[in-house]
């Protein structure tokens, strides 16, 4: 049985594959593909994005799709996660999606199932189909050319789950990533160039993904308030200029700290496209998943 714990789990070839699929979902209108099969999703943090445009996928494909309120499950009551999905499996479904604070947790899981684990966030570890919708829009934007191209990760790196599974990626393709952060920011011991500023490789640089600040994964302050870390970090007009440059960010954004409002409908932030090419990677995945187990 496949699972999708990290980018890792799924080949170049297989992931182009998916792509082709994606391509064929793109229109978003619905595929029965999955009728008949049941969906539990399963969020311990919160989420909008993710969580929406899973469900979406998969009732897309013509699933059903039974979410968990973690407030009101007996997981409140003391259960353990691994009595939680063990008895949700003993339900015959289909995929379990599952976010959670712990790094490493849903790979834990998985000899606990009988089907597939779908990953959407665990930590600051992994969130492997922000990844991959993220590979799909740059191959989508540059109509596949990407091998040489350089992208600029912006923000705080260390703790985000988007930039690790980017990083593990991306350079599959032939994606060069260069990471800019402050020091506090910045992941150790990556193979990756590193500078402190944008404005250091803006001219050798085709891609810009901009990272919100997780403060709630922080253990101290390291800015009087966001609009300090702003004042360095945020992608302005002024730091891109006229240049043909593509703009990414895996969202929520925070307005005028991560990417100005300018920036935000700028012809070249593709952050809604990234949204739209996420229900599409996601029907994808749950295609390729659930009916290969």
């Amino acid at each position: 049985m496949q699972h999708l714990i990290t980018t890792k789990d799924f080949t170049n070839d297989e992931i182009k594959a998916l792509y082709e699929d994606a391509k064929l979902f793109n229109d978003l209108q619905s595929n029965l593909v999955l009728k008949g099969k049941l969906i539990v999703t399963l969020f311990f943090e919160n989420s909008t994005r993710t969580r929406s445009s899973f469900e979406i996928a998969a009732k897309r494909l013509g699933a059903d799709v039974v979410n968990l309120d973690v407030g009101t499950s007996s997981s409140s009551k003391g259960e353990t996660i691994f009595d939680t999905v063990a008895n949700l499996n003993a339900m015959k479904p289909d995929a379990i999606v599952i976010r959670h604070s712990e790094c490493g947790l849903p790979q834990s899981l998985i000899d606990f199932v009988d089907c597939p684990i779908l990953n959407a966030g665990d930590g600051k570890n992994s969130h492997p189909t922000q990844a991959l919708l993220d590979l799909y829009t740059i191959l989508e934007h540059f109509d596949g050319d990407v091998k040489g191209k350089k992208l600029a990760i912006v923000g705080d790196i260390k703790t985000s789950r988007v930039a690790s599974s980017n990083l593990e990626l991306l350079p599959r393709f032939g994606i060069e990533p260069i990471l800019i952060a402050p020091e506090h920011f910045m992941p150790d011991n990556t193979p990756f160039k590193k500078e402190q500023f944008l404005h250091q490789v803006i001219e050798e640089v085709d891609i810009i993904m901009s990272l919100r600040t997780q403060l709630e994964r922080h253990s101290q302050a390291y800015y009087l308030s966001l609009g300090e870390y702003g004042k360095d970090y945020c992608i302005t007009k002024e730091s891109v200029g006229d240049r043909n440059i593509l703009l990414l960010h895996p969202g929520p954004v925070n307005r005028n700290i991560d990417i100005t409002d300018e920036m935000l409908v700028d012809a070249r932030c593709k952050v809604l496209r990234q949204v739209t090419n996420g229900v599409a990677v996601r029907m994808a995945i749950l295609k390729k998943l659930i009916l290969k187990h």
